[in-house]
């Protein structure tokens, strides 16, 4: 495999990360797939797939990892930042701590990485980095706030990183999921019933349904790396690449009138009935 590109994942435990470390392998790509908990993806070991210990929010254990990936492949072809954690809850009521940890992983996670792999690609003129936003980041829906503004902020960063990237050789893409397979949101929903004693209590259900609502019909996470890795491997990728359910259909709700959104969501998520 010594000629084969090679990609850096962060975030492969499950759903897109894990899907993009099987596609990618199956593709022949050279992968280090990436987790915090690296047992959690033994079974992706293969021939061409090292798995890593990878906390995103740990400047020197994101040092460790870049350091070690360049010493056994040479470089770092592409850089998918995919790791992440969805925080639900009314924003008013969440823990600055909380708040802290969402912005950590979600953005400056994202930021970290990606200044410590973009000089070996500025040395080289080349590369992909590969940034995983959300459909959440264009519609903001109540109890995911904290989650859909990490998202926005990955887009824009993203698009900063573009254009200032592009001199050197450098793509930058930014990928809008909407519902995909993954565990994201059983994870999300640990904790919920602390908001029964709030003056969201009346309608606790309806934020454990926010939780849940990417899964209902989601788009398989096999399929969904599929389609993206058809797209991350031509020479020239498209800047904005959105798959999934909802993924076209939730961009245009967004451009509709505020006050009409406004009320579509809250009546949807139970707002209506405080």
């Amino acid at each position: 495999m010594k000629n084969a590109p090679v990609v850096l994942i962060s975030g492969c435990s499950t759903g897109i990360g894990r899907a993009l470390a099987v596609e990618f392998s199956a593709r022949h790509w050279q992968v280090f797939a990436t987790a915090r908990k690296p047992e959690a993806i033994n079974d992706l070991k293969a021939p061409n797939v090292e798995i890593a210990y990878l906390d995103v929010t740990d400047e020197s254990s994101i040092k460790a990892c870049v350091d070690s990936v360049l010493s056994k492949a040479g470089r770092i072809d592409m850089l998918v930042n995919n790791a992440g954690l969805l925080l639900i809850g009314p924003l008013v009521e969440l823990e600055i701590s909380e708040l802290r940890r969402q912005f950590e992983t979600n953005v400056l996670g994202l930021a970290a990485l990606t200044r410590t792999v973009v000089p070996q690609m500025m040395k080289n003129r080349s590369g992909k980095i590969v940034n995983i936003s959300s459909i959440s980041g264009v519609l903001n829906t109540p109890f995911s706030g904290a989650y859909c503004s990490t998202k926005a902020a990955v887009t824009s960063f993203s698009d900063v990183l573009r254009m200032e990237l592009a001199p050197f050789g450098i793509q930058v893409i930014t990928v809008q999921p909407g519902g995909i397979t993954s565990k994201l949101s059983d994870n999300a929903d640990q904790g919920l019933d602390r908001f029964k004693t709030t003056p969201y209590g009346p309608i606790q259900e309806f934020i454990v349904r926010r939780a849940h609502m990417s899964q209902e019909g989601a788009t398989s996470a096999d399929v969904f790396a599929k389609c993206l890795v058809d797209q991350l491997e031509r020479e020239k990728v498209p800047e904005l690449i959105r798959i999934g359910k909802g993924s076209t259909l939730l961009p245009l709700v967004a451009k509709l009138p505020r006050a009409f959104t406004d009320k579509l969501l809250g009546k949807k998520l139970g707002l209506n009935k405080l």
